[in-house]
This record gives structure tokens, C-alpha cells and sequence, in this order.
């Protein structure tokens, strides 16, 4: 029986058996849902607060709700330290209705959380509590990778969304008006296109305390021009066929052509650049925070590991962590990229494949 969704066509159908006939590509599409479905759940996978916290008799959520440590009996107003031994023994000791208890994540540390119970001076190595060791501040490496992971994601998603609006809209409208529009616009991405965008984002970078969104803006301004080439391919083939000329004819407006009859066409090639330019995304931030010039200091980042371990040879962990993330996202998603072009070629018979 055919889990595929009843309203797919017989070509949508065709495409996700070439898809899968790809065992390389479909396998690592799962691999990565896998990887980024954890990543998406790190605050109940790698965290410094309890999932959830027995005392007096009542149960309480910390992972969700912020205590102070008044409330647990201690003398502070401000939020209570779980991993502190005086906030632990406060619950612990609890006498009501069978004493207090917590129940941990897995990884009992979040990604700014400094291990103070070191043993060795930091950055230490793998150990029972600290899997992949510690950074050379005292912070769990495995807690880092994972909040690291989901956030090099979450921007590449974002930015490759954006850059594909940007980039699509412009490609369009230079290949279906063609003539002067065309002309201008290709004089102005070859000027934009030669531009160093490597050292702008860095003096850009520079100039002002970049965050998540700020730093995306940055990179936007040059990262939509990847897809325009393509875009425009299409809509300059597809703009003398006989069915836009007809529907011209029937007095459709351009905006309408461009949007029901020839963007669908030309969706098929520009979908299968689009976990390169994910790719691409995530390399460009990981370069950047390497540099120092990505997101703010203390934020979890593949690229600032990857400077850690550079700048502590002595502590080989750090960067062959970094380095073993980063080369298995980036190969997944190459082979989830190559897996698409299969799907999406006309000329592709089903059959297996790597």
C-alpha cells in the first residue's frame, strides 16, 4: 500500500521514487531530520535546569518556569542554581511527603553553563560528566555542539528562505521583461558580484554588535544572488512559449503569468540548488564566527569552537569535535542535494542508485 498522498500527480510520484531510488540521499535526509529533531529539542536534552522537581508533595516544571531560590528554602531572591550542592540539599533534604527529588536531562548542563566540579584545569578532557570535554571557560563541549548545531541550522533555513524570495523575484522579472530592465540589472550584479562580501561582513560586522538578525540582514544583501542566474534561465526560455503567449492573449496580466504559468517551471531547477545554498549559508557563519566577527560572544557556535581548538592544541577534542559536526551537516545535506537533482531531472530513469 503507497504512503504517498493521494492528490500527488503521476510526475510528483515519479520524482519521489527517483528520490528514493538514491538510497544515499534518502538515507541522509532522515540521518538529518534525526540530527536537527534532537537539536530542536535541546533545552530538554542538554540543560542546567531540572525537568521536573518534586518538594513538599507538589511537582514543578523549572525547565519551563523560573524559581527563585526562596522558594526552595534558600536565601536568595534571585533564580535558583540547581547545580549548586546548597540548592540541591535544600531539596533533596526535603522532609514532606517523602522527601524532594529531580529528575535531570541527559546532559545536565546547558550550553553557557561552567562546570565548576572540574577536576583537571580547563579545557579538560572527556570525562563521565562532560562527555566531550570542557572549553577552555569551563563549559560542556557536547551541550555546545548541540545548541551550536540547531542554531547554524535555523540561520541557514532562514537566510536560504529569504535569499530564495529575493533572488527568485529578481531572476524573474530580469527574464521575462528581458531588453533594458534586463541589461541593468545584470550590470548591477556584476558590480554587486565583485564585491569582497567576505571582508565587507567583517567591517560591517565590526561596526555594530551583530546578533541572529542583524548579522542575517548582512548576509542577505549578498547571498540572493546565488539563485537569480538560475530564475532568470528559466523565465527567459519559458516566456515565448505558446502557452504564455496565449495566455496574453486571453488578457492575463504579467504579474499573473509570471506568477501561475511560468514560476511552477522554473521552481524545478531552483529547488535543487537549494541545500547547496543552505550549505553555503551555514559555511559563510561558521567562517564568520571563527573570524569573531559572527554572533555575540557566549553564543553557542561551530566556527568559535572550531577557534578554541585552533587556539588549544593541547586539547585536540575541541576542534576534531567541531570538525566531525560540521563535515558530517555539511556532507548530509551535499548528498540530500544530489538526491533532489535526481528527483527533479526529466531525464532521470527510476532505478538505485550509491
Amino acid at each position: 500500500m503507497s504512503l504517498l498522498p493521494r492528490t500527488w500527480s503521476p510526475i510528483n510520484r515519479r520524482r519521489w521514487a527517483n528520490f528514493k531510488a538514491n538510497r544515499r540521499g534518502f538515507w541522509s535526509l532522515w540521518i538529518f531530520l534525526a540530527l536537527f529533531g534532537v537539536t530542536l529539542c535541546a533545552n530538554f536534552v542538554a540543560n542546567d535546569h531540572p525537568l521536573l522537581v518534586k518538594f513538599e508533595g507538589h511537582y514543578y516544571f523549572p525547565i519551563f518556569k523560573s524559581y527563585p531560590e526562596t522558594f526552595w528554602g534558600g536565601q536568595f531572591e534571585t533564580e535558583a542554581r540547581y547545580r549548586d550542592p546548597y540548592v540541591k540539599k535544600l531539596i533533596d533534604a526535603n522532609k514532606g511527603k517523602g522527601g524532594g527529588w529531580m529528575v535531570w536531562p541527559p546532559i545536565p548542563f546547558s550550553y553557557d553553563t561552567i562546570n565548576y566540579a572540574l577536576t583537571q584545569p580547563a579545557p579538560s578532557p572527556p570525562s563521565a560528566a562532560d562527555w566531550l570535554g570542557t572549553d577552555d571557560q569551563g563549559r560542556d563541549v557536547l551541550a555546545r555542539i548541540i545548541y551550536g548545531f540547531r542554531i547554524s541550522v535555523l540561520f541557514g533555513l532562514t537566510l536560504t528562505f529569504f535569499s530564495s524570495i529575493v533572488g527568485i523575484a529578481a531572476g524573474a522579472v530580469q527574464g521575462y521583461f528581458g531588453g533594458l530592465t534586463d541589461l541593468l540589472m545584470q550590470r548591477f550584479m556584476e558590480i554587486w558580484n565583485g564585491m569582497p562580501v567576505l571582508f565587507l561582513l567583517i567591517i560591517m560586522a565590526s561596526l555594530v554588535q551583530p546578533n541572529f538578525w542583524w548579522l542575517l540582514g548582512l548576509m542577505l544583501m549578498f547571498s540572493w544572488m546565488q539563485l537569480v542566474h538560475v530564475v532568470r534561465a528559466e523565465f527567459l526560455r519559458a516566456r515565448n512559449f505558446d502557452y504564455v503567449r496565449a495566455a496574453k492573449a486571453l488578457g492575463a496580466g504579467d504579474i499573473t503569468i509570471m506568477r501561475r504559468h511560468v514560476l511552477p517551471n522554473a521552481m524545478v531547477a531552483t529547488l535543487t540548488f537549494l541545500p547547496f545554498v543552505l550549505n553555503g549559508a551555514i559555511t559563510t557563519l561558521t567562517a564568520l564566527d571563527f573570524l569573531g566577527f559572527g554572533l555575540p560572544p557566549g553564543s553557542p557556535s561551530l566556527g568559535e569552537l572550531l577557534n578554541q581548538g585552533k587556539n588549544n592544541l593541547q586539547a585536540p577534542w575541541l576542534g576534531l569535535s567541531a570538525f566531525v559536526v560540521l563535515a558530517t551537516m555539511l556532507t548530509l545535506l551535499i548528498f540530500i542535494g544530489e538526491a533532489v537533482r535526481d528527483a527533479f531531472d526529466p531525464r532521470k530513469v527510476t532505478g538505485g542508485q550509491g
